[in-house]
């Protein structure tokens, strides 16, 4: 039996030529690695209203503008994942794991698809080819 699927919004924060990323806490889904912010998109929420939302409490940012970047599905061996990835271009704040959660800006092209889950690989591939 196929899990159902989580839809999630993704944020790619980006500063020049960086990213923020931040850490997964060891015990979540896909814990230790590293992953663009972002979180669940609720029932009657559109994937643009999560984002918003999900930076605000994870990474303390109010985005002013993001454009769609890519959407896709993933499957793991225990659950199945929809991300709405957003290019967050501007945004009021400073970046900062307000969870707790080791965070960093990070080069692009510094970015290794083996610290990230395998959902972000192809994020991880159109990010290099654009910047």
């Amino acid at each position: 039996m196929t899990a159902k699927q989580v839809h999630v919004a993704v944020g790619v924060i980006v500063r020049n030529q960086q990213v923020f990323v931040c850490k997964r806490a060891e015990s979540a889904h896909q814990g230790g690695l590293w992953e663009f912010p972002g979180g669940k998109i609720e029932e009657r929420e559109s994937p643009e209203q999560a984002l918003s939302r999900e930076l605000l409490e994870e990474v303390d940012i109010t985005v002013k503008r993001a454009a769609p970047l890519l959407n896709l599905s993933h499957d793991y061996s225990d659950k199945s994942v929809h991300l709405h990835v957003f290019k967050v271009t501007l945004f009021k704040g400073t970046a900062t794991g307000k969870e707790g959660q080791p965070h960093e800006w990070r080069d692009v092209s510094a970015l290794d698809e083996q610290d990230f889950p395998a959902a972000n690989k192809s994020i991880i591939n159109l990010l290099k080819q654009q910047l």
